[in-house]
């Protein structure tokens, strides 16, 4: 019995000493960052950064893929039906693991993602024309009792979206037509796509002289607009943050979400992405793991709520 207890104990300490060693050489192939919105925008841009930096430390191939479609399930399935293993990482706004896990069609389960941490806070807007006939959400609103007034956006079930509408029944209008787009940016106006759009600061910064910001879903306002009021000024209740984070599928390590993590750190903390952040008037900085599961937490109450509200129910 002694001699089957020693064999036991070496093997043991064998298995675990290779399993260490197997995780500690993460990663050893290319990792993919899915990012499931067109390139161009925020989350895209930091998230191209991380993807370098992590080449940089650890010697792997780590590309972008973007995945649009859907309102960010076509990316978001990509990732919560991944191996656990951190090579399929996913660079989430916050409807992902919130919004899109909701209803009796949700396509994603609510456990299927954990956080890494969350590294960017939107400067979302809600924006018109130069020569609208309205300049605030209040004369809008007024405006779409007797007039058309059509919203442009990145999909009906998602939190900007859920936002603005609640905002403008509360201020006693209404939308006569809404649609989605995988990019709402300055041609969206432009072409005549819609008469409004909420959309991120970044993809109209080329045409902010042409437009007029009625509001910002933010929690305060943003530095590159700071004439216009969050819609919580107007709304009270509306003061949910726009976020975008770094996901894994559930079950993937710890030591490897750490590592990913620490690659995320660095590019944060860099001067480049702080010029970004000052010159989008976006937030950026680092949640860590345990702080980014109870903000997703509070979101998912949140916006159950607000669902609720809207009479959301698919």
């Amino acid at each position: 019995m002694r001699k089957f207890g020693l064999l036991g104990s070496v093997l043991v300490a064998a298995l675990a000493a290779t399993a260490g060693a197997a995780l500690a050489e993460y990663p050893e192939k290319p990792v993919t960052f899915v990012v499931p919105w067109p390139p161009g925008d925020l989350e895209d841009v930091l998230t191209r950064m991380i993807a370098e930096e992590f080449q940089k430390e650890y010697g792997a191939p780590a590309a972008v893929v973007n995945q649009p479609g859907g309102g960010g399930v076509v990316g978001g399935l990509q990732v919560a039906s991944a191996n656990p293993d951190g090579y399929t990482i996913g660079s989430f706004t916050i409807g992902i693991p919130t919004i899109k896990t909701m209803g009796a069609d949700a396509q994603i389960a609510p456990d299927a993602l954990e956080p890494i941490g969350i590294f960017l806070t939107y400067p979302f807007l809600i924006a018109t024309k130069a020569d609208a006939p309205y300049s605030t959400m209040q004369e809008m609103a007024d405006y779409s009792k007797g007039n058309e007034v059509r919203l442009g956006h990145f999909g009906y079930g998602l939190e900007p979206t859920l936002m603005t509408f609640l905002g403008i029944q509360t201020l006693g209008g209404k939308f006569s037509a809404e649609a989605a787009f995988d990019a709402v940016d300055c041609s969206t106006l432009a072409n005549g796509d819609a008469d409004v759009i909420n959309t991120t600061a970044q993809l109209i910064l080329p045409c902010m002289a042409d437009i007029k910001v009625l509001a910002t879903i933010t929690g305060d306002r943003t530095s590159i607009t700071p004439d216009a009021p969050t819609l919580a000024e107007m709304v009270p209740g509306l003061d949910t943050t726009l976020w975008n984070g770094l996901f894994v599928p559930k079950g993937t390590p710890q030591e490897v979400k750490d590592k990913i993590a620490a690659a995320a750190q660095v590019v944060i903390a860099s001067p480049e992405a702080q010029e970004i952040a000052k010159t989008t008037g976006a937030l950026v900085y680092w949640m860590p793991q345990d702080q980014a599961v109870a903000q997703v937490a509070k979101d998912m109450t949140d916006l159950a709520a607000l669902r609720e509200t809207l009479g959301v129910t698919e």
